[in-house]
């Protein structure tokens, strides 16, 4: 949680948030605190202790707007960390915004570094989605709806023809119900940013969106978020189900358009909600203007024929 009226061009992390890491015994004799990069939604902060590292996440209260449940980051965090994919949890204060867990040394990704190791993002995926089930689901067509809900009843900006789409996404629902094979423990967030590479194994962090979805929407994702090309995409759905599989690749299309449009009202409510010095709707736009071109595009009918084929 972000105090209120506190500015942080004037006020130290210690001044801001040393009460709240002092409730932690691991934080509490801290010898330095500093932030960390990236963070949409919650603060980073690097806790050295001695010759050890941590690492602080605190989100804002108002992050439940966006379909985050900090009690099921909680959990899922714990069970991704027994597989061996995720950072180990060390402490968590509910209700208070405090999610402490181990930092890892390595090689935070760009997306060039995403390009360049697909095999290897493909392998740790397969990790994560091997995990037990995960406490929640996550589906983008719900959220998606429940986003738009929030914008409509709280008069927040939204693109003039966002909702002249709406029949696509209920194509694509339709379409990929009839291959559908379940769900598994999904990360959904898979920015570049969240692959940490220690040289022998790549690390998923960051499991605020975390829940149990179709492996196709976290392929897509990561695809999608990295801006790779599309004969990228289907090198990452073939190094992940180990031949290739042209309705898994469509499916993964699918769902990183699905995802940009939902990821648009995010980034509405973001733009009038956030504390943070980001440009929200900017953001948000450039997914939208990505999600119009190919909703129009052939591509879209083609992928809608080939998802349910096998």
């Amino acid at each position: 949680m972000y105090p209120e009226g506190v500015s942080d061009s004037t006020t130290s992390l210690e001044e801001i948030y040393g009460s709240l890491l002092d409730q932690v015994p691991l934080l509490a004799n801290r010898d330095s605190l500093s932030e960390l990069s990236g963070g949409l939604t919650n603060r980073n902060l690097l806790v050295h202790n001695g010759e050890k590292k941590y690492v602080a996440r605190i989100s804002s209260n108002s992050s439940t707007l966006l379909s985050i449940d900090r009690e099921s980051e909680y959990e899922n965090s714990k069970i991704a960390a027994t597989v061996g994919i995720a950072a180990p949890v060390l402490d968590y204060l509910p209700g208070q915004g405090l999610l402490v867990i181990g930092y890892l040394h390595g090689q935070t990704y760009s997306a060039a570094d995403v390009a360049s190791n697909l095999s290897r993002i493909a392998q740790s995926c397969r990790v994560l989605h091997a995990a037990p089930a995960f406490v929640r689901d996550f589906n983008m067509f719900e959220i998606q709806r429940t986003y738009l809900g929030i914008v409509k009843e709280r008069g927040f900006r939204l693109p003039s023809d966002y909702l002249d789409f709406a029949d696509h996404i209920m194509q694509i629902q339709k379409a990929m119900k009839i291959l559908d094979e379940g769900t598994v423990p999904c990360n959904n967030d898979l920015l570049p940013g969240n692959f940490i590479d220690d040289g022998e194994k790549i690390w998923i962090i960051d499991y605020e969106y975390s829940g149990n979805n179709d492996a196709c929407f976290e392929l897509g994702n990561i695809w999608a978020e990295a801006f790779l090309d599309i004969e990228q995409l289907e090198e990452l759905v073939t190094a992940y189900y180990g031949q290739s599989r042209p309705e898994k690749f469509a499916r993964a299309w699918l769902q990183a358009l699905l995802a940009k449009y939902g990821w648009t009202l995010w980034a509405s409510i973001q733009s009038s909600i956030s504390e943070l010095d980001f440009d929200f709707w900017s953001w948000g736009m450039e997914k939208y203007q990505r999600a119009q071109s190919e909703f129009s595009s052939e591509m879209f009918s083609k992928m809608l024929k080939q998802v349910s084929e096998k």
